[in-house]
């Protein structure tokens, strides 16, 4: 069918890379560095330098249709001629947590903010950036006109800033203000944070198009980094991906956006047209680096101490709240180790009882989501620490599932192109009006591109094993935090 770029603009980098529309082959790859920024506020004229760079010496030639992924949670202010109000805000940033916690009391609690758009207000979302701008700088506020998401704009800045401004359900599911299960925005919740409207950004379906260039290249809807990945990883029910970074996190695709009183659940849409509820964990590779330094030595390290333990670590159990935890809801409480007895207290099974605990709290977290409903039969497991030997080994008897870990590959460029060629196919039809006979793909359906090269664990006949190691980390849990899993529910 022709030739598709994605390309993902991260909080550090831009990747891009050039497939084969029909088979997602990659026929080529660009990579270049954001200029040096640090703090929250980035000048947005960074991004668009890294895409020119990553897209030097010729790698979109023949490409007719480019997708943009972005990072998420970055809110960039307009005024009413569309110039940046100052700079973009991005990321988790911590100056926000008072006018999250302000705008939680104003709608009525956490319940009605989840009853509104699935989502209870936190330091990140660009709706609380909003509060925080015109409680902390009342004059930009005033000025504010539109906001876009960092890949809303990078789309219209390819697009030559045209007078259409377009997302897509997923990245508007962020953003605070637009509600997945409703599919609409909820503006009174911008005039709420900001004191007055604002123009929001059109959101379009799943193979819409954003527009073409004047060259005639199609820019599809574009997403978040999140569901580009997913959508790249070619996830579908039934799928779970769990994120190990220093903290954690856990999604899986749903029918339906799901409504959480407590928050413990994020309602999110994804790039397909599914919905990805999210729930988060305070820690994970933190709990394997902090235990490595107590005990000298690096990740592989741990991972090799830990294998020369057993499952259960001679009745070690490490609950893994070092910096609090959200999923169950315990800000203030710190980690804590139980079990301890003479046998038990060497090095490999303080190793084990670290990678078991980490595991444990994500699997609370997944128990989550199939309280919920959502169908889990394979957990993607993401993230450098998912190579290790430790990891692999105890993560299907923890998960009770079968535990995928995909090769590295820029996977939420991989979406962004894939969501391209959906847009293009789609487009192509619509012109000719002719359905499926002059295209290998209908508009509804996306491109079946192969999926991602993966190695695939098991649990086989250490399933009843790694089911006994976390009934033993629950009764530990639950005697000493009694009910508060049971209410993060």
């Amino acid at each position: 069918m022709g030739i598709v770029a994605g390309l993902d603009s991260s909080s550090e980098s831009t990747r891009i890379v050039v497939c084969d529309a029909d088979t997602g082959a990659v026929i080529r790859q660009g990579y270049a560095p954001h200029p040096a920024e640090k703090g929250h506020e980035i000048d947005p004229q960074a991004w668009l330098m890294s895409l020119g760079e990553a897209a030097g010496n010729g790698l979109l030639e023949g490409v007719q249709a480019i997708g943009v992924s972005a990072q998420q949670q970055g809110m960039l202010p307009l005024d009413a001629d569309g110039a940046l109000v100052r700079a973009a805000l991005v990321g988790n940033d911590k100056r926000a947590q008072s006018a999250a916690a302000d705008l939680v009391d104003a709608l009525g609690g956490r319940a009605a903010w989840t009853q509104a758009v699935g989502a209870v207000p936190h330091a990140a979302q660009p709706l609380t950036k909003l509060r925080w701008l015109a409680r902390n700088e009342p004059a930009n506020a005033a000025r504010v006109a539109e906001v876009l998401q960092p890949h809303d704009w990078l789309v219209w800045q390819l697009l030559g800033r045209p007078a259409r401004r377009t997302t897509d359900r997923g990245g508007a599911s962020g953003t605070g203000y637009w509600s997945a299960a409703a599919g609409a925005y909820r503006p009174d919740l911008v005039e709420l944070a900001l004191g007055h409207q604002v123009r929001l950004p059109e959101v379009l379906g799943p193979s819409g198009t954003a527009g073409f260039t004047p060259e005639g290249l199609l820019i599809s809807a574009g997403t978040g980094e999140t569901m580009a990945a997913a959508f790249g990883l070619g996830v579908g029910a039934g799928d779970a991906v769990v994120s190990l970074g220093a903290s954690g996190s856990v999604f899986g695709i749903h029918h339906e956006a799901l409504a959480d009183s407590n928050g413990t659940i994020t309602s999110f849409a994804d790039a397909t047209g599914m919905h990805l509820p999210v729930v988060h964990t305070s820690n994970a590779v933190r709990v394997l680096r902090g235990t490595a330094e107590m005990l000298g030595t690096d990740l592989q390290g741990l991972s090799e101490l830990a294998l020369k333990s057993t499952p259960g670590s001679y009745g070690m159990v490490l609950l893994p709240y070092l910096e609090g935890e959200r999923t169950p809801h315990l800000p203030h409480t710190a980690g804590s180790l139980h079990g301890l007895r003479r046998e038990s207290m060497k090095p490999e099974h303080l190793a084990r009882a670290a990678f078991e605990g980490m595991l444990c709290g994500l699997a609370d977290a997944l128990d989550v989501l199939r309280g919920r409903g959502v169908e889990v039969r394979r957990v993607f497991l993401l993230g450098a620490a998912a190579e290790l030997g430790a990891v692999q080994a105890a993560a299907p008897g923890l998960f009770g599932a079968q535990v995928v870990v995909p090769q590295p590959a820029d996977y939420a460029a991989l979406g962004a192109a894939r969501q391209a060629a959906w847009a293009l196919g789609a487009a192509r039809q619509a012109a000719w009006a002719l359905g499926a006979a002059h295209g290998t793909l209908a508009p509804h359906e996306p491109p079946r591109w192969p999926a991602a090269a993966s190695q695939v664990f098991e649990p086989g006949e250490d399933l009843p094993v790694g089911q006994a190691v976390r009934q033993q980390y629950i009764a530990v849990r639950e005697e000493s935090y009694a009910g508060a899993f049971l209410s993060a529910q």
